[in-house]
C-alpha cells in the first residue's frame, strides 16, 4: 500500500416513543417524569426514523458538459449519491443564535416542579442509520438549550438527548452524575454496540469528566467545551460573597453573564471592516446587538434567579474538585474545544493541563471564541467533529462507512484556505480521451467508480491542493486519499507538527494505509488516489525529483482486478520550480540530534509497510531542508484508463499482474517525462507571465492559457 501526504428509562420501556421528555428519576423526587406541558418548544413529542439524512447535494457546474463534447454523469463516488456532498444546512449567526437560545430557554424555565429530566428537540428530525446517542449536558443556566443553534445539523447523524435542569431543582452535583450515569447503563444495555457520545459545556464538562471515570466500560466519548474544571483558579468566585449580600433588585451580574454571551466586540467590528462596511453602519449593527442582548436580560433573570446563581456557582466548586479527583480514572475518547478569550474561566490554559492528563485526546483551540462556545459566530460543531476524525456509529471507527463527506459549504471552507496555493501554482490539469487524444481538463476521467489513481507522489504531497480541488470543482468527484497513519494517530505531545494541519485532509476523505480501507473504498465504487512511492517518494532524496520509488512487486493490482476498477495512471511535475532539496535525510542522518529527532518521531508516527524490504521500506518521518524558487507552475497529466473489468482470471496469475502493475509504473513515467518536455514551451510557466496575464485579461477566475497540445 502507499501513504499520502507526506443514555434514562427505567428497563424494559421502548425507546420508541420520543416523548416531549425523559425522565430519570432524581433522588428524593417521586413528581411526574416526563416533562410539563409547558415545554412544548423544541421538545420531541414523537419521532420516527426518516431515511438517511445524508442526501446528495449537486454544486452546479459551470460545464454541463465538458470541453470536447463528453457529457458529464452524476458523480457516483460515495455509496452511489449523486454527488459526494452531505446535505447543507444553514447556522445562525451569532447574534441570532443567542436570541434563538433565550428564546427556547425562556419556555424551558417555566417552573413545572419537576425533577432533571431528558427530552429530545423537535428539529432534529431525520437521521443515519444506527446513529450513536448524543447526550447535551448544559453549563450553569441548566436549560439544556445551549446546542439550539447545533440541533438540525447534529441531529443528522445523532440522536439527540438534553439534560433539563428545572430552575428550582437543587440537586447535588453527584446526584445528577448519578443520574446521568444510569441513563448511560440503561442505553448501553439496550445498545451496546453504540457508542454515546457526552457532550458537555463548563458545569457539563464536569458532569461528562466524573461520569466517564466511574464508568470505564461504557464505550464513551467526550467533548468538552471550556470544561469548569478550572473553578478553582476563575475570577469569578471573587463574586459570591458580593452576589450574596447584593439585593435581588439590584442583580449587575445578568448583565455582566450577558456580556459574555454576546461574544468579542472586537471580532465583530473586525468582521464588518472586513466586509468593507462603513464605520457609521458598523457602529449601528454593534448599537443594534446591544440593545438586543439587553432585552434578554429579563429572561436570564428568570433562568437564573439569586438563589439558583448562588446554588450554581457553589455546586461548580464541588463539580471541579470532584471531576478533577478523577481525571486519571478517565479512558474515553475525549475532545476538548478551549476558548483563547474565555474571561470567565482559564480556558486555553487548563485544556493544556487536560490534554496532558487524559490518556485519550484530541484538543482544538479557537483563538477568537469567548467562554460560551456553542453561541459563537461560525462555530460548527460537526464540521469540528469531522476535522477531527471524531464520529463513529461502532465499537472501532470505520474509516469508510463511518465517514460523512463534506456538505457544500465545508468544502468551500476548504478550497477558500487553500485557494493562495492554486493561484501561486497554476495548476494545468490534461487528461486522455478514449481515442488516445491528451486534452485540457478532466473530460478523459470515468464518471463511474470504482476508480483507482495511480501516480508520482510530488515532494511533500504539494501536489494534494491542487489535484483534490481540480477534481472537486471540474468534475464534482471527492477523491479518498490513501494517507500515512501519522494523519490520524493522536497528537503527540511535543511535536512540530500541530494537529489542526491535518483536518482537511480527515474531512475530504482520506483513510489510513491498509488492504481493508482499499478494499472497502473500491467495493463502494469511490474513486480512490493511492501513491505506490508513499512517503518515501514524496519526501525524497536530493536528485531524486521525479524518480519513482515504488515498490518490486504489486500491491494493489490485484485488488483493483478484483473490483473491476479502472485504474487512472497519472504524472505531475512542477517541484524543481518551487524548491529544490539541500539537507536531505542522508545529511540529517549524520547529525546526532536530528537522527535522535527522526527516530522519536517515527517511532511515535507508526511505520508503513514494516515488513517490505528494499527503498519503499525506508520511511523514516523527517522534514528535509528546501532552498526556494521563484514560483513555476504545476502540471498533470492523467492517463487513458485501464480497464480490467473481465479480467478477473489473471487474478491467479501472479506474473501477468506484475506485468500490469508494470504497465502502470511506465505510463505514469510516460506522463511525466510528455510534460517536463512540453512545460519548456508553456509561455506561462513563471508566476509572473500568469500575473501579467490575469492583469490585462481582467480576470483572476479565467483559466490561464499553456502550451500547445
Amino acid at each position: 500500500m502507499a501513504a499520502t501526504g507526506a443514555c434514562l428509562l427505567p428497563p424494559g420501556v421502548s425507546p420508541a416513543p420520543r416523548l416531549r421528555g425523559r425522565a430519570s428519576a432524581a433522588p428524593s423526587s417521586d413528581q411526574n417524569p416526563r416533562l410539563s406541558s409547558s415545554l412544548t418548544r423544541g421538545c420531541a413529542v414523537s419521532k420516527q426514523q426518516a431515511p438517511s439524512a445524508l442526501t446528495g447535494t449537486t454544486i452546479p457546474r459551470t460545464r454541463p458538459v465538458g470541453e470536447h463534447g463528453r457529457r458529464y454523469e452524476k458523480s457516483t463516488s460515495y455509496r452511489g449519491w449523486s454527488a459526494p456532498f452531505m446535505e447543507d444546512v444553514e447556522l445562525e449567526s451569532g447574534p441570532d443564535r443567542v436570541k434563538r437560545f433565550f428564546d427556547h430557554a425562556k419556555d424551558l424555565a417555566r417552573p413545572d416542579g419537576g425533577p432533571p429530566r431528558w427530552f429530545s428537540p423537535l428539529e432534529c428530525g431525520s437521521r443515519l442509520e444506527k446513529s450513536p446517542l448524543l447526550l447535551y449536558l448544559p453549563g450553569i443556566d441548566g436549560t439544556g438549550a445551549g446546542l439550539t443553534s447545533h440541533h438540525k445539523k447534529l441531529g443528522k447523524i445523532f440522536d439527540i438527548w438534553c439534560l433539563h435542569i428545572p430552575v428550582m431543582d437543587r440537586t447535588s452535583f453527584r446526584d445528577l452524575v448519578k443520574m446521568i450515569e444510569r441513563t448511560i447503563k440503561s442505553e448501553n444495555y439496550r445498545s451496546p454496540n453504540r457508542p454515546i457520545y457526552l457532550v458537555g459545556e463548563s458545569l457539563g464538562g464536569c458532569l461528562a469528566l466524573a461520569v466517564a471515570a466511574r464508568n470505564p466500560d461504557i464505550d464513551l466519548l467526550l467533548i468538552l467545551a471550556n470544561p469548569a474544571t478550572s473553578f478553582d483558579k476563575s475570577q469569578i468566585q471573587a463574586l459570591l460573597p458580593l452576589l450574596e449580600l447584593m439585593p435581588e433588585q439590584l442583580q449587575l451580574t445578568y448583565p455582566f453573564i450577558l456580556s459574555f454571551m454576546a461574544g468579542d466586540p472586537s471580532r465583530k467590528f473586525k468582521a464588518s471592516t472586513e466586509e468593507g462596511l462603513a464605520p457609521q453602519r458598523t457602529v449601528e449593527e454593534l448599537s443594534k446587538d446591544l440593545l438586543t442582548m439587553s432585552s434578554h436580560v429579563s429572561v436570564l433573570a428568570d433562568i437564573l434567579p439569586k438563589e439558583t446563581l448562588l446554588w450554581k456557582l457553589q455546586m461548580l466548586k464541588s463539580a471541579s474538585a470532584y471531576s478533577n479527583s478523577r481525571i486519571h480514572d478517565v479512558n474515553a475518547q475525549t475532545l476538548l474545544l478551549t476558548s483563547a478569550k474565555d474571561w470567565l474561566l482559564p480556558s486555553q490554559a487548563e485544556g493544556a493541563r487536560l490534554n496532558n492528563a487524559l490518556q485519550r485526546s484530541h484538543i482544538r483551540k479557537f483563538e477568537d471564541c469567548g467562554h460560551y462556545l456553542f453561541l459563537e459566530d461560525d462555530f460548527d460543531l460537526v464540521t469540528i467533529i469531522k476535522r477531527v476524525g471524531f464520529y463513529r456509529r461502532g465499537k472501532c471507527l470505520e474509516y469508510v462507512s463511518d465517514y460523512l463527506p463534506p456538505t457544500p459549504a465545508e468544502y468551500r471552507k476548504v478550497y477558500e484556505s487553500n485557494r493562495w496555493f492554486n493561484e501561486i501554482t497554476g495548476p494545468v490539469m490534461l487528461s486522455t480521451l478514449e481515442d488516445g487524444r491528451i486534452v485540457r481538463g478532466l473530460d478523459g476521467i470515468p464518471s463511474e467508480g470504482p476508480v483507482l489513481y495511480v501516480g508520482y507522489h510530488m515532494l511533500l504531497g504539494l501536489e494534494l491542493v491542487p489535484l483534490v480541488t481540480g477534481f472537486m470543482n471540474e468534475r464534482n468527484i471527492l477523491l479518498r486519499g490513501i494517507a500515512h497513519p501519522m494523519i490520524f494517530e493522536n497528537y503527540e505531545k511535543g511535536q512540530t507538527v500541530e494537529p489542526e494541519y491535518f483536518d482537511n485532509y480527515r474531512i475530504m476523505g482520506a483513510v489510513p494505509v491498509s488492504g481493508t480501507n482499499l478494499f472497502k473504498l473500491l467495493s463502494s465504487k469511490s474513486h480512490v488516489l493511492l501513491y505506490p512511492g508513499g512517503m518515501r517518494e514524496a519526501l525524497h532524496r536530493k536528485g531524486e525529483e521525479y524518480k519513482l520509488i515504488w515498490p518490486e512487486q504489486s500491491e494493489f493490482v490485484r485488488m483493483a482486478i478484483k473490483f473491476g476498477a479502472k485504474i487512472v495512471p497519472f504524472g505531475t511535475v512542477g517541484e524543481d520550480d518551487f524548491g529544490e532539496v539541500f539537507f536531505d535525510y542522508d545529511d540529517q542522518m549524520k547529525i546526532p540530534y536530528f537522527r535522535n529527532w527522526i527516530q522519536q518521531l517515527t517511532e511515535n508516527s507508526g511505520k508503513v509497510r514494516s515488513n517490505a524490504t528494499g527503498e519503499v521500506a525506508n520511511q523514516d518521518v523527517h522534514l528535509p531542508w528546501i532552498r526556494p524558487k521563484v514560483p513555476g507552475r504545476f502540471y498533470f497529466c492523467f492517463g487513458k484508463p485501464i480497464e480490467t473489468a473481465g479480467r478477473r482470471e489473471e487474478l491467479k496469475d501472479r506474473e501477468k499482474c506484475h506485468e500490469l502493475y508494470l504497465q502502470i509504473k511506465s505510463e505514469v513515467e510516460s506522463c511525466m517525462v510528455y510534460l517536463r518536455e512540453k512545460r519548456e514551451s508553456d509561455p506561462y510557466r513563471s508566476i509572473f507571465s500568469r500575473l501579467m496575464y490575469q492583469a490585462t485579461h481582467n480576470s483572476a477566475s479565467k483559466k490561464i492559457p499553456t502550451f500547445e497540445l
